[in-house]
């Protein structure tokens, strides 16, 4: 049975009432607090400028099961705590009367999120003005409907937040695991310079890139444009030279160019390369930047850089140890992070398709 069919039989003829958020909202916003009341941890988490907590505090000023808005800093984003809360002064509590239930207002708003953060002021502080909110328009069918729609669309944010859980427990053991694999005692293996164990340690040519062109150009973030020229064609690894970025680690592979503000670092056969990426992303090369405007990661530090050089045997089994906690945590193309992406984008279908009530039509008159 199709959705459409399915909501024709749920509403069973029903037409549903529009009506301002106004009119079917109490919107109350929340009391200031100062960051010296907070503390770290307590009963009561604090919402100020983000879906973040601020802190904790021993009261709160919000039931549970209530939406809210925030209209600084993160304006526009939209929460709802199933708990008590405190919220501050950069938040719109959304208190709902009988008509509507918080957790189906709250849906709702998430599908029409586009339109509420269109209405941000763009300044030194994003803010959102109670006006922005009170006209905006939301459907009324009857409770018995909301809930079901509650129902159905919480089946998929309670499984993508046991998944996102998942996902937090496994990196934290990949953190773990990793520390323990890639700490050395420094008489348990041969340390060398870096510039040592690598063929060369030098910096991409690339300054023309656009939007187009057969080979990808990848500078400090990744891929940041694309070229009609092919430099190179084996496995290397890239270290960003310059900017808020240097010291950031990748691979690049297949036929690629590189950019100017990054370095390439290509290994020689006695380290293996992805055991050498795993070191050099463990120890944070940022931390190794110099100048504080405009940070800068030169080869000659890299070459410098004192490198554990276990058997190639058991480079090979850490790399493997590795490489298959990156893929369960990183990867896009299968473990958990893909998992986490397929249930939202079920669950925006289904909230698309359970929300979408017809509005009444407007007859014209003469």
């Amino acid at each position: 049975m199709s959705e459409l069919s399915y909501m024709e039989k749920l509403l069973d003829g029903i037409e549903v009432e529009w009506r301002d958020l106004e009119e079917v909202v109490k919107i109350q916003r929340g009391k200031r607090l100062v960051k010296s009341q907070l503390e770290t941890s307590g009963n009561y988490a604090v919402y100020q400028n983000s879906m973040t907590p601020l802190g904790y505090y021993y009261e709160s000023n919000a039931k549970a099961n209530t939406t809210f808005i925030i209209s600084a800093g993160a304006a526009g984003e939209i929460g709802y705590s199933d708990v008590d809360f405190w919220a501050a002064d950069d938040v719109y509590l959304l208190l709902t009367q009988d008509s509507i239930e918080s957790k189906f207002l709250y849906h709702f708003l998430l599908l029409q999120q586009y339109k509420i953060l269109a209405q941000v002021r763009r300044a030194s502080i994003p803010r959102l003005s109670r006006i922005a909110i009170e006209k905006l328009q939301i459907p009324i069918p009857p409770l018995n409907i909301q809930a079901e729609i509650v129902r159905i669309l919480d089946t998929f944010t309670e499984l993508t937040a046991e998944l996102t859980a998942e996902l937090t427990a496994r990196q934290q053991q990949y953190a773990y695991y990793r520390e323990q694999l890639l700490t050395f005692e420094e008489r348990e293996v041969e340390w060398k310079e870096l510039g040592e164990v690598c063929e060369s340690i030098s910096s991409g040519k690339n300054k023309i890139k656009s939007e187009l062109g057969l080979y990808p150009v990848f500078g400090s973030t990744g891929i940041i444009g694309r070229t009609d020229t092919k430099v190179y064609e084996k496995e290397q690894i890239l270290v960003a030279r310059v900017g808020a970025n240097a010291g950031r680690v990748n691979i690049a592979t297949g036929e690629y160019d590189v950019s100017d503000n990054t370095l390439i670092v290509q290994n020689k056969d006695s380290i293996v390369l992805k055991f050498l990426y795993y070191y050099l992303v463990y120890i944070n090369l940022n931390r190794f930047t110099k100048g504080a405007g405009q940070p800068l990661l030169t080869a000659g530090q890299l070459k410098k850089m004192l490198i554990p050089t276990p058997p190639i045997s058991e480079q090979k089994r850490i790399v493997s140890i590795l490489d298959k906690f990156d893929a369960l945590t990183t990867s896009l193309t299968e473990g958990l992070p893909r998992e986490i992406a397929l249930r939202q984008q079920q669950y925006e279908y289904y909230r698309d398709q359970l929300l979408s009530f017809p509005k009444p039509e407007v007859v014209a008159h003469d």
